[in-house]
């Protein structure tokens, strides 16, 4: 697989980066879970499948969002470095595992440079969260996000358990005839401020 390859791979992933098409895999709750509210700042870990152009990657992902700064891991699913993306007020950059650099002035530039066209990463930490901040959503039962539409993009959630405050475990980001990312969070974190300090 190309470096740019690897790239396209990873800026993709961001786009739900969020967030894995394990199906499969039984999710085992800690009872420290945090509520969607806690999440302002949070930092994630899980697995992720992408289906883009009759192609299909898998692997696993870590996630840490501070609001104006984000750290995305990609990892295969034997834990081999794939790429890692840093977003912060300074701008954005991307790092293969083979080395090769990205660099643009925001997450939006980048997947423009790196896929040749831009995907909506403002929204990710949002989407991955099960927060509906715009567009057409629906929601259950306990008042949770279970699909939104927004722009091009429907995005669908699933629950570990029956708990308003939950947030979600299965994430499937999709653009009809681009892109169809699965996100299976098995951990979620919430960061209090000082950790949010670097």
């Amino acid at each position: 697989m190309s470096a740019f390859t690897v790239a396209r791979l990873v800026v993709v992933g961001l786009v739900v980066s969020l967030v894995s098409g394990c199906a499969s895999t039984a999710f085992a709750p800690s009872s420290a879970v945090p509520s969607r509210e806690a999440l302002d700042r949070f930092s994630l870990e899980g697995r992720f499948s992408l289906s883009q152009d009759s192609k299909n990657y898998s692997g696993r992902l870590r996630w840490t969002y501070r609001g104006v700064s984000s750290e995305l891991l990609l990892s295969s699913p034997f834990g081999q470095g794939i790429a890692e993306i840093v977003t912060d007020a300074r701008g954005a950059q991307l790092k293969t595992g083979d080395g090769k650099v990205f660099s643009a002035p925001d997450a939006d530039a980048l997947t423009q440079e790196v896929l040749g066209y831009s995907l909506p990463l403002g929204l990710l930490a949002d989407w991955v969260r099960g927060r509906a901040v715009s567009g057409n959503a629906r929601f259950d039962a306990q008042g949770r996000a279970i699909h939104l539409r927004q722009d091009t993009w429907e995005v669908d959630y699933e629950y570990s358990d029956s708990d308003p405050g939950a947030p979600p475990v299965r994430i499937v980001a999709r653009r009809e005839g681009v892109l169809e990312l699965r996100v299976f969070v098995q951990e979620w974190h919430s960061l209090a401020v000082e950790e949010t300090v670097q």
